[in-house]
């Protein structure tokens, strides 16, 4: 790296101190030369034998992500890249102090205390989607002139075998989707495989933890980790406001909120589409069915762990929340009926989980998980 950004400066630049940030692969580093200091944010490919996320691909679609919303679309939401070495795995990127993670100061103090942060969070994510709609051929020409094909994060990568997968899963609770929620689901598949409109630059991993914001300040927040980007249903990457990822038990209501409000009317500014209720209805309503069927894989797992845990009571959130906004928007009734039977199979199944989920005394919005085990990374388990 030193060797990198020596070239990079014209001049010689030394490390004088190297921060791991666990558990990632990337550390903050404080450079000397030219007799100044400053720190830089080091990512890397990980290697050796059991490692996750190791595939050199990551690397090169996160530097084309940051290039082409930087570079070519000229938008200031992500970190800038300072310098590149592919064949090494290295990426240097502006370090974003005194800006943290937002998911961070949610567990810390809650959401209530960050309502304004979180509407940042919203917009931003609007606002990336609305940019990129359209610019699919920028996207993949940026691609290619680093050697690679553009990567899709939509019905061909992330939700590819769902139909069959869904069955599947469905069938083992002995709540099967046939007839018309059967159909529904064929609808909501499409929807996703041709987005129209719809079709946007995806995050491939839109959480509060992929965003850093100031606590206290402007509100430039700056998206990061763009691994697993994608052109895909820009609605995809909305999911996050309505039903809980990974890292939380339940997100609340985002309409009673203002949050979702605050994410359309973004979104609308690059896709007009957004502003028609019943078109913008059925994708939202189809983006969270989608995810709801992509968690229920986790059931044989959580079927095994101890009562209490706190991923059971996630995936029944998951899928009762999933109905909600769909019901919300008068959209996908079949599913939402069978989203909802599924959740009672799961009640009965698993008692401890037979909760009160709306009683926002106990849980409320963006409860965060607690992890199974010492070790377990949110969003692996």
């Amino acid at each position: 790296m030193q060797a990198l950004l020596t070239d990079l400066c014209g001049a010689p630049v030394s490390v004088e101190r190297w921060e791991r940030i666990e558990p990632w692969a990337v550390a903050r580093v404080l450079l000397r030369g030219a007799g100044a200091t400053w720190t830089v944010v080091v990512k890397w490919v990980r290697t050796g034998p059991g490692q996750v996320r190791s595939e050199p691909w990551r690397l090169r679609a996160e530097l084309a992500a940051l290039q082409f919303l930087s570079d070519d679309l000229g938008l200031a939401l992500t970190p800038r890249v300072i310098a590149a070495d592919l064949p090494a795995g290295l990426l240097v990127l502006e370090d974003l102090a005194p800006r943290v993670a937002l998911d961070q100061l949610i567990r810390r103090d809650g959401a209530a205390a960050h309502l304004g942060l979180l509407a940042v969070f919203a917009q931003a994510r609007g606002e990336l989607s609305a940019a990129t709609a359209g610019q699919a051929g920028a996207h993949r020409a940026r691609c290619a002139a680093l050697g690679f094909s553009a990567p899709t994060g939509g019905a061909e990568g992330r939700y590819a075998g769902l139909w069959d997968r869904g069955h599947k899963d469905a069938a083992a609770l002995g709540a099967p989707i046939a007839g018309p929620a059967a159909s529904e689901l064929i609808a909501v598949l499409e929807e996703l495989k041709a987005p129209g409109p719809f079709l946007a630059l995806s995050h491939g991993d839109a959480e509060s933890n992929n965003i850093m914001i100031h606590e206290h300040g402007p509100a430039d927040a700056r998206l990061i980790d763009f691994e697993a980007e994608g052109y895909a249903h820009a609605l995809i990457d909305a999911v996050c406001l309505h039903v809980p990822g990974p890292g939380w038990i339940t997100v609340g209501d985002p309409g009673a909120t203002g949050l979702a409000d605050q994410y359309r009317r973004a979104l609308a500014q690059g896709v007009p589409e957004a502003q028609d209720d019943l078109r913008y209805g059925f994708a939202l309503a189809s983006a969270c069915m989608s995810w709801a069927l992509v968690r229920l894989r986790r059931f044989g797992v959580l079927d095994t762990r101890a009562p209490g845990d706190d991923s059971r009571v996630q995936l029944v959130e998951t899928l009762e929340s999933a109905a909600r906004t769909a019901e919300a928007h008068r959209a996908l009734p079949q599913l939402a009926g069978w989203a909802r039977r599924t959740s009672h199979v799961l009640r009965r199944r698993w008692p401890d989980t037979d909760l009160d989920l709306t009683d926002q005394a106990r849980f409320p919005p963006y409860s965060p998980r607690r992890l199974p085990s010492v070790g377990s990374k949110v969003g692996t388990v």
